[in-house]
């Protein structure tokens, strides 16, 4: 089938455009399986894509743009009708959306967690001093520069097998990677240690898929309804709202996370330096029926006791 805006595709036909990554592909598939699962008669097909953050490999990412890098295309596709829905890590989508796009659907989220994997040593304090890990997050160095700051942090780019490779062929004594992303592509075994969150907080929205399409397509709203995750919702909504407050992106040292026990939600947030020789965080507990409040508060008081110092050092408007 083709990829043009004026395809007509059947009633029972839909299009998930997604990039192209073996961990994309395996969140589109899943996906599909689901949609499948709950609506035997559908006929789901991948629009597979190729993102500008697929395509330029050899650059650090805040350099270049951060979030927006990685799913543009796939919006694009949305907006021409050549696809009918995106599936998205949260963690690399802009808190700002084009008007007419919504994520309807998330689904239940992977270990939040970041991971550490190593081939000779089983944890991080086993490293020797001047140890070379590789991440391609500005959060996690700086998190690491806190945690062991005689470290040599590098910035490593490219897919989990990618990353994975160049670890085995000795370019990095260690690397930091999302639990999620290597539990779902079966390289859990591959994992020395999990970082707690006390340890390193998780970047906004990691380990949730959620699943974008246009506003007002009642078709495609109405089957992605089946797969809404309460949990995951009103935790992502919380962590959202704490990055929009803090005008996060790729190019900051940001990170949040909220649990959930019955109906009371907590969130922990974050703001570093660089370097990760000043940071702030905080904590804030309430109703999970004010996610979105919670997280706005929490990101007002991370402003008030110190982010917003850090931020505008980074060139973040506050």
């Amino acid at each position: 089938m083709g990829n043009d805006a004026s395809t007509v595709t059947h009633a029972n036909t839909i299009r998930i455009a997604t990039r192209g990554s073996k961990l994309a592909l395996w969140q589109a598939h899943h996906v599909r399986e689901r949609l499948i699962a709950n609506h035997a008669s559908l006929t789901v097909e991948l629009v597979v894509l190729k993102t500008e953050g697929d395509r330029i490999l050899d650059t650090p990412l805040a350099k270049i743009g951060g979030k927006g890098l990685f799913i543009k295309e796939l919006e694009q596709a949305l907006l021409a009708g050549a696809a009918d829905l995106a599936v998205h890590s949260m963690k690399d989508v802009p808190v700002e959306l084009p008007a007419a796009l919504h994520i309807p659907a998330v689904l239940p989220r992977e270990d939040p967690r970041d991971a550490l994997v190593l081939t000779r040593y089983r944890t991080l304090h086993e490293l020797p001093a001047g140890a070379t890990i590789g991440t391609s997050s500005l959060r996690r160095r700086a998190q690491l520069a806190a945690l062991r700051p005689d470290l040599t942090v590098h910035d490593l780019r490219g897919n989990v097998t990618t990353r994975l490779r160049k670890l085995t062929n000795g370019e990095f004594d260690g690397i930091a990677l999302a639990s999620a992303g290597l539990i779902r592509l079966g390289f859990a075994d591959r994992i020395a240690m999990h970082f707690s969150c006390a340890e390193m907080l998780p970047a906004i929205g990691q380990g949730v898929i959620g699943i974008e399409c246009r506003r007002g397509d009642t078709r495609i709203e109405t089957l992605l309804a089946t797969l809404e995750c309460r949990d995951a919702r009103d935790a992502l909504t919380a962590e959202r709202a704490l990055n929009a407050t803090l005008q996060g992106g790729c190019q900051v040292p940001i990170a949040g996370h909220a649990t959930l026990e019955g109906e009371a939600l907590c969130i922990d947030g974050l703001v570093a330096s660089l370097d990760g020789k000043t940071s702030v965080r905080a904590t804030r507990r309430g109703p999970r029926r004010e996610a979105a409040a919670l997280g706005q508060a929490l990101g007002e008081h991370l402003l008030r006791h110190g982010a917003a110092p850090i931020l505008r050092a980074l060139g973040v408007r506050t």
